[in-house]
């Protein structure tokens, strides 16, 4: 992989910008691998759920990220990031699989936020168009996410889950079609920031689709 920080935002040149969406797709494929197998860990040693330490570590190693992104320390930590990710989503998804139907539901969590993220992505890269005009509403989705998350470990929001799920997944949606947008138009050239981006919208996606897909179980 090359240098994360390519060249300054907006000078990208049609052969960097192709170099940095290389470099996304193979660290996010690497970093999904590795967050995977950190989930079959967390299933196998029948780990606890972490709860709202996820959330904190989760800020303190994105912090950390952006803090070494220009750097090779910025792939240590996006690696250790999206481990410990994945190992806190273990606990999840055997929540899930202890369900009636539960292998039904995860595959079907899984499939879609798969086809999502693939046809988002191609789609995006197909038309070339630019989503840059959805900054502003995308910023503040995910103010009002972050908001409600941190709501819900207070409160009872069960009764609003369905339609919490349905705007995460839209919002995780355009998340990814912005972040693709922003490195095809050199708005995004340090392709360590955009596999996080792209890494953060395939999880919060596939958590919230099996919450949604699994509602109709026990």
């Amino acid at each position: 992989m090359a240098d994360p920080n390519v060249t300054t935002a907006g000078t990208a040149s049609a052969v960097e910008i192709n170099k940095v969406l290389r470099n996304t797709y193979l660290l996010l494929g690497m970093t999904l691998a590795f967050s995977a197998l950190m989930a079959y860990v967390a299933l196998a040693i029948n780990a606890p759920y972490l709860g709202l330490w996820t959330l904190v570590v989760w800020i303190g190693l994105l912090f950390g990220i952006h803090k070494t992104a220009n750097s090779v320390w910025g792939l240590v930590m996006v690696f250790a990031f999206t481990g410990f990710l994945g190992f806190s989503v273990g606990p999840v998804v055997g929540f899930y699989l202890a369900m009636p139907n539960g292998l039904e539901v995860v595959t079907m969590a899984l499939g879609s936020t798969a086809a999502a993220f693939v046809g988002l992505s191609l789609f995006a890269v197909i038309t070339r168009k630019d989503f840059s005009f959805m900054t502003s509403f995308l910023m503040v989705g995910i103010v009002i996410v972050f908001a409600v998350v941190i709501l819900s470990w207070f409160l009872d929001l069960s009764a609003f889950y369905g339609a919490i799920g349905g705007a995460v997944v839209l919002l995780m949606s355009g998340l990814i079609l912005w972040q693709t947008s922003e490195i095809i138009h050199g708005g995004e050239t340090n392709y360590i920031l955009a596999t996080t981006t792209l890494y953060m919208s395939i999880y919060n996606m596939f958590q919230w689709l099996l919450l949604l897909f699994g509602m109709g179980e026990d």
